[in-house]
């Protein structure tokens, strides 16, 4: 059943996302689940409530060994570091946490360049995608864990597009149910290169309605604003705005 209309409590929407498929393949621990629920909840409990202590749970253990893991089944090839899976596995995955643990605790942690490559678009257009650092993708997967559920409870149940447990089918399934009711009208909007383009300001501020953790905020801000780097017709990396 699809999920419009519901006002779902987050383990509920865990639940439906098993149920039609959209899970990762890695089951969240119980203690990341708690911390996840306890943080939806929160948020559910106080339209107005802030949170002013979150870059903490970032580099609890739990939560960054399975940010790392969601990386590693998510797969992709390595980024400006050339650093692989492979290679963080022979290193030794424990020490590797332990290392990024204390840049995060510290706060001397520095995104890395995202690399670009471009892919084939039908027409011969190319699409940009960006390939961040193995060490990037894990602690931003650890800022997805923790900020989803707090930011997921405030989305209103319209919302479709880069929600858990909602799919693009969901959404022209509840268009065909109000065509069904009596509806005729229906407004189509595409933003092209919306992502190439994000008003930064702007994302930060609404991010703040419920943010107020410096120390997370920055971070993101760090994302927002990291280098690119290309290669060239040499083989010869540039950096790219």
């Amino acid at each position: 059943m699809p999920v419009e209309g519901r006002d779902l409590s987050w383990k509920q929407t865990q639940e439906v996302t098993k149920a039609e498929g959209l899970a990762m393949s890695l089951a969240t621990p119980e203690s990341v689940q708690k911390l996840q629920t306890a943080l939806h909840d929160k948020v559910k409990e106080s339209h107005n409530f802030r949170f002013y202590a979150l870059y903490d749970k970032l580099y609890r253990k739990d939560v960054l060994t399975f940010a790392y893991a969601c990386s590693k089944a998510n797969g992709g090839a390595a980024g400006v570091d050339n650093q692989t899976f492979e290679d963080i596995e022979s290193y030794g995955m424990g020490r590797w946490l332990d290392e990024l643990t204390q840049e995060l605790k510290s706060q001397t942690y520095r995104p890395l360049p995202v690399r670009r490559v471009y892919i084939p678009k039908p027409g011969g257009k190319q699409r940009p995608l960006g390939i961040p650092a193995i060490r990037d993708r894990a602690v931003m997967m650890a800022a997805v864990l923790v900020l989803e559920p707090i930011l997921e409870a405030d989305l209103s149940p319209e919302q479709y597009a880069y929600r858990r447990g909602r799919s693009a089918l969901d959404a022209v399934r509840h268009v065909h149910k109000l065509i069904n009711t009596g509806h005729r009208e229906i407004v189509d909007a595409d933003l092209t290169g919306y992502f190439d383009s994000l008003p930064h300001a702007e994302l930060l501020k609404s991010a703040a309605r419920r943010l107020v953790d410096g120390a997370m905020l920055h971070l993101i801000k760090m994302w927002l604003t990291a280098p690119v780097e290309e290669t060239d017709e040499r083989g010869r990396s540039v950096s790219a705005l």
